[in-house]
């Protein structure tokens, strides 16, 4: 297990990835520029993390050619409670989002609040994508 919560840190680590909101997935752009995006995620309790990804998005381009991806949870905006996953991603046959249940748990309301239902969101963000972490840093 990438995590370990018999530490005060490992401890707040999961209890971060299991209730965060939204994270920032940063690639590597052609002229190896980090590149970081906002997105939904869903963390499998052990060492990756469920994305869905429009179509044809610089991310999944620079995904396919460097796989190496940092996620960073926001701070606590005074420097601390800083959460780092590195890794790689990779796309997946994973079912669409209506079909994870507990994706659709943890995002529905804001799914309405945009106004999508979960079939729409589906439809919109339809490609699904793993990170799998090696690593955890922060403070």
């Amino acid at each position: 297990m990438l995590v370990d919560t018999s530490t005060d840190f490992g401890s707040r680590v999961a209890r971060r990835l299991r209730e965060e909101i939204v994270a920032w997935l940063v690639t590597v752009g052609r002229d190896g520029t980090p590149v970081p995006v906002p997105v939904w995620f869903l963390w499998d309790g052990d060492d990756e993390l469920l994305i869905y990804s429009k179509p044809d998005t610089p991310k999944l381009r620079n995904i396919a050619r460097n796989p190496r991806v940092a996620v960073h949870l926001d701070g606590n905006g005074r420097g601390g409670d800083i959460v780092i996953l590195t890794g790689d991603a990779r796309l997946t046959d994973d079912p669409p989002a209506p079909e994870v249940p507990e994706y659709v748990e943890k995002y529905e309301p804001r799914i309405a609040e945009l106004g999508w239902t979960a079939d729409s969101f589906a439809k919109d963000y339809s490609v699904a994508l793993r990170v799998k972490a090696d690593r955890v840093r922060g403070h």
